[in-house]
């Protein structure tokens, strides 16, 4: 069902993305969502998936060394963007829970 995110495979920075709500936005997205690939990934390979709106984009770095370490560095907050660009990364997340 609707709505559906249509992504560029090769995408990145925001390029190649289309929301669709609709069968006929997700066709006209899906179309123009290719030809962007195309033109900027030289590759017009398109996936679909469920789009959730007013997501959080929460983030966690895990490092690992050659011994077995393993250590995480806390969750990061980084849902304030502009034009699919970082601008705030807040640590620790205010929308997780100790629990």
């Amino acid at each position: 069902g609707y709505p559906v995110m249509i992504k560029a495979s090769a995408g990145g920075g925001g390029k190649g993305l289309r929301v669709a709500f609709n069968d006929k936005e997700c066709f006209e997205g899906f179309s123009s969502c290719r030809n962007e690939a195309r033109n900027s990934f030289g590759d017009d390979r398109v996936f679909i998936e469920k789009f959730v709106e007013e997501p959080r984009h929460i983030e966690i770095q895990v490092l690992g060394d050659s011994h077995g370490n393993v250590v995480y560095l806390n969750e990061r907050e980084c849902s304030i963007q502009r034009r699919h660009q970082k601008v705030i990364e807040e640590a620790p997340s205010p929308f997780i829970s100790e629990a």
